[in-house]
């Protein structure tokens, strides 16, 4: 196995893992962001504020992008393992 394909898969795998974690980031920045306005226009500095509606938000995204996400896996999965062969040599 070449030095190009390590770094291939590697370039996959951390593809894979941004494309993957994005949606919940993405979400739980803006609510963050959004809460953290709010925070500071009404004066409230309750710390804990923050964790309710992110765990809510990053929930119900896991609902909507779920199969996104288990689709991008499958495929990144099936596609590393038929070419399991030319890895062993």
């Amino acid at each position: 196995m070449s030095q190009g394909a390590v770094l291939d898969m590697m370039r996959n795998a951390i593809y894979q893992i941004i494309i993957n974690s994005a949606p919940m980031l993405i979400v739980s920045l803006v609510i963050g962001l959004v809460v953290s306005i709010f925070q500071t226009v009404t004066s409230i500095q309750e710390q804990t504020l923050t964790f309710v509606p992110k765990l809510l938000a990053i929930f119900l995204s896991l609902v909507i992008f779920g199969s996104f996400i288990m689709t991008n896996l499958t495929t990144y999965m099936v596609d590393l393992w038929s070419d399991f062969t030319l890895f062993i040599k």
